[in-house]
């Protein structure tokens, strides 16, 4: 955006992390809310939100004017 790009939308990967469809595993976390779930498919399974999710709900909220 500062350098002139024409941007129109952000797609996250994912709004919570997922089972990579290569590998099986969840060491690798794309998503805006943790889950409680190792590559054993041990855990609680409790959501947690990250600071991607706060940093996109506040994207959202102000219509893209805090980037």
């Amino acid at each position: 955006v500062e350098d002139g790009v024409d941007l129109i939308g952000y797609t996250p990967w994912g709004c919570i992390d997922l089972v990579s469809a290569g590998t099986g595993e969840m060491k690798k976390r794309y998503g805006m809310i943790y889950v409680d779930k190792d590559n054993e498919g041990k855990g609680t399974l409790e959501r947690i939100r990250k600071a991607s999710f706060y940093w996109y709900r506040d994207l959202i909220a102000n219509n893209g004017e805090n980037i």
